[in-house]
């Protein structure tokens, strides 16, 4: 079985286990199975721990290369088009609609139409700027000013802010827990894209892959525009929010990403 397969079947089989948009466990309601007190704290888990993760990613989670040699970079490039390419403004016009900024995009999903279809909002491919791929096929790693993608994890039912602004990304560099008066170098010019770095509000809540088939996650990029060469740049890009999002040392994508970044060049 391919890992595209797996990976379908993986999120069909949560979303059949607990669904936080329709309160049904394992296929049924609360009501059905009687009080049920793991859905309100499955609820409540969900509501909290929202990861992220970056475009293009290794393993380790890290981004090095060197700008004289395409080969070392070239990778990152594939995996970018590659992941970009069902968010081309053309495809997204086909499947998805036009929705009002700043403000959830709510649908009826009780009763009788509770497993219906839901639409779903355009992210378009140019909203990224000089990080799409299309003012610049190398998106900035040519020139050593690379730019890498942060997408905030589908929650089912996630409504990030309660204050009625969009969440936003925010990156620096990481403080050492270890030692933590040894001053980090300093990453001094970030870009982002969209303005601000934001996860729109339009694009919330989720209501599963069921019900939103051509649910298209919402991107921030971040392009790096004044890093040093041959430097290791330990980044931590977190979520900020009205909404508390869980945030653990113990796990690095609750809340934020981290991930290394080095650009070498003789």
């Amino acid at each position: 079985m391919a890992k595209d397969d797996e990976k379908k079947e993986s999120g069909e089989w949560k979303e059949f286990f607990w669904n936080p948009r329709t309160h049904e466990l394992l296929g049924r309601t609360a009501s059905s199975w009687g009080e049920c007190a793991l859905c309100k704290a499955l609820d409540l888990t969900a509501a909290r721990d929202s990861g992220m993760m970056i475009r293009p990613k290794g393993d380790p989670l890290e981004i090095v290369y060197n700008v004289e040699k395409t080969e070392s970079w070239d990778s990152y490039i594939q995996a970018l088009d590659n992941f970009l390419a069902p968010y081309n403004d053309s495809q997204q016009a086909m499947k998805n609609g036009a929705c009002v900024p700043d403000q959830y995009f709510i649908q009826e999903d009780s009763g009788e139409v509770r497993n219906n279809p839901k639409r779903s909002c355009q992210f378009n491919r140019t909203m990224l700027g000089s990080c799409s791929g299309l003012e610049d096929r190398t998106y900035g790693y040519q020139d050593g000013k690379p730019c890498v993608l942060i997408k905030l994890n589908r929650v089912i039912g996630l409504k990030p802010s309660n204050d009625e602004k969009s969440p936003f990304v925010s990156c620096s560099a990481k403080v050492s827990k270890i030692l933590p008066d040894l001053q980090p170098t300093l990453i001094t010019n970030i870009e982002y894209f969209p303005q601000n770095g934001t996860f729109n509000l339009m694009y919330y809540p989720y209501y599963g892959k069921r019900a939103q088939v051509n649910y298209s996650q919402p991107l921030v990029a971040v392009k790096f525009t004044d890093i040093s060469f041959n430097t290791d740049f330990n980044v931590e890009c977190k979520i900020k929010s009205s909404t508390q999002f869980k945030i653990s040392e113990r796990d690095k994508f609750a809340g934020r990403v981290i991930f290394k970044l080095r650009i070498n060049k003789a």
